[in-house]
């Protein structure tokens, strides 16, 4: 399934949850937004919907570096004298190699960083747990550790933490069934998919 697919899902979910529980209109509309966010999260692995909404473009940021290490090379030949000149020219060309490093996925990481840290300064844990997430599904292959029992496990304590933080009634259910409904989405039964997930990880790679 698309992304859109998944987040649609997600979202129903969310809705109907927000009837179960008699939420008012505000509350109907944080667990349509959570259902369809969480039904998007395991795909943070893969450059989907959400991962590029949560970072810089990398193609921004690796132009902006590029165009740092000519100024610092271009100010070095004009300003620098002697060693300093040429010392300064190095370290141009050294930024200029370091952008091309620079990729979506490791924006991703960047920003998982970022996620955490500001997590653990205000005190938050759905908000550093969720940081070290997006760390670990910048660093795995798409459709493995994120689409796998592990992956549910360690989402149930963000769901969980999230949900004490906002206390809104029903969100818990709602983000960890559109998180799961994107798992069943993406399994193989599925006509429209040929491939599946590997559920069971790091115990088998079987994709189901």
């Amino acid at each position: 399934m698309n992304g859109t697919a998944h987040m649609t899902v997600g979202a129903a979910v969310g809705f109907i949850i927000a009837q179960t529980y008699g939420a008012n209109a505000v509350d109907t509309a944080s667990l349509v937004a959570a259902g369809g966010v969480s039904a998007l999260i395991p795909d943070l692995d893969v450059n989907g919907k959400l991962s590029n909404k949560v970072t810089f473009s990398s193609k921004m940021v690796r132009s902006a570096v590029q165009v740092v290490s000519l100024l610092v090379m271009l100010y070095s030949y004009l300003e620098g004298t002697g060693n300093e000149r040429w010392l300064g020219i190095g370290y141009g060309v050294l930024i200029l190699i370091f952008s091309t490093f620079i990729t979506q996925r490791r924006m991703l990481t960047i920003t998982g960083i970022g996620i955490a840290a500001c997590g653990f300064q205000l005190d938050t844990s759905w908000m550093w747990l969720m940081g070290i997430y997006v760390i670990i599904a910048s660093l795995v292959s798409h459709r493995t550790y994120t689409h796998s029992i592990l992956g549910i496990i360690y989402f149930y304590f963000v769901a969980l933490a999230f949900q004490g933080a906002v206390m809104v009634d029903g969100l818990f259910q709602a983000a960890m069934i559109g998180y799961i409904s994107h798992l069943i989405g993406d399994m193989k039964f599925l006509p429209f998919n040929k491939k599946g997930v590997k559920l069971f990880l790091p115990l088998s790679s079987k994709e189901i």
